[in-house]
């Protein structure tokens, strides 16, 4: 391994740790006794597509698995799809499968907030 790729690593390594803490304090808040329908449904809301950032926690990683794929087309050795193709399909589940996962629980919880 590369001196660059190692620097890669730990990098990647660095943000996924910021990514868990942040993840963690989330969950944290989903876990506070006081979170009625209305707010889990925001939050779930938010998960899926942020007001104050483009896209949403969902949509991000779609496409941090997307750029992945398309990356992995590259460097394929026969070009068959063996890496990128579940790839691609990963980011499809997060944003097609799981993504309208959320908004159906957020319109259950709480039918108001999708005019919001």
């Amino acid at each position: 391994m590369t001196g660059r790729t190692r620097s890669r690593l730990d990098r990647m390594r660095a943000s996924v740790g910021i990514a868990q803490l942040a993840l963690q304090q989330i969950e944290d808040d989903l876990s506070a006794d006081d979170v009625d329908a209305v707010e889990l449904a925001a939050i779930l809301r938010e998960l899926q597509e942020d007001v104050d950032v483009p896209d949403g926690l969902f949509p991000s990683l779609a496409q941090l698995l997307t750029t992945a794929a398309r990356r992995a087309e590259q460097i394929e050795p026969d070009r068959d799809g063996d890496a990128s193709c579940p790839l691609h399909e990963a980011a499809a589940l997060l944003t097609d499968n799981a993504g309208q996962r959320l908004n159906w629980a957020a319109r259950s919880l709480d039918p108001q907030g999708d005019a919001a």
